[in-house]
């Protein structure tokens, strides 16, 4: 006979959940801070015209985004109906492209600018004139890696 009793198996003790406040607030934060917000918000009208033959960009941190097309509605009274170039969050002339380049490339490492592509997203309603006079620019700054944006599908629905 023993004085002592041995308890029986209490099971497993239950999990703690003390720190789990603290856990989700870390992560909360960790995907606030590394949350990409869009970086430009379109003044233009952009819908982009149809081709059958495309191919994705693999880096887009190395593009730079040349928007032209008509005011959207809300900045019509003030720029008109004319179609407009927009560079990063405003209006711009077709002079100021260069200068668009070369500050996009002095934001960029030495060694990415060679790999730097310029994407035109341009409004399937936007006149040739434009996008010739925006390439001519471009040429200037010797930007010759050039995008035409586009969404996949037929291109016969161009016409339509």
């Amino acid at each position: 006979m023993s004085k002592f009793k041995k308890k029986g198996d209490g099971g497993t003790p239950a999990i703690s959940t003390a720190s789990l406040p603290d856990i989700v607030f870390m992560l909360l934060f960790f995907f606030m801070v590394v949350t990409v917000m869009r970086d430009t918000s379109l003044k233009v009208q952009n819908v982009l015209p149809y081709a059958n033959q495309t191919e994705k960009l693999d880096k887009k941190d190395l593009v730079m985004y040349i928007y032209a097309g008509k005011p959207s509605e809300r900045y019509q009274q003030q720029y008109g109906t004319e179609a407009r170039i927009q560079l990063n969050d405003k209006y711009a002339s077709v002079s100021d492209i260069q200068q668009f380049i070369f500050e996009e490339r002095q934001s960029k490492r030495e060694e990415l600018v060679p790999y730097l592509t310029t994407a035109l997203k341009v409004d399937q309603e936007t006149n040739m004139g434009l996008v010739s006079d925006i390439k001519q620019e471009l040429r200037k700054a010797e930007a010759l890696k050039i995008n035409y944006t586009t969404k996949q599908g037929n291109s016969l629905a161009n016409y339509e």
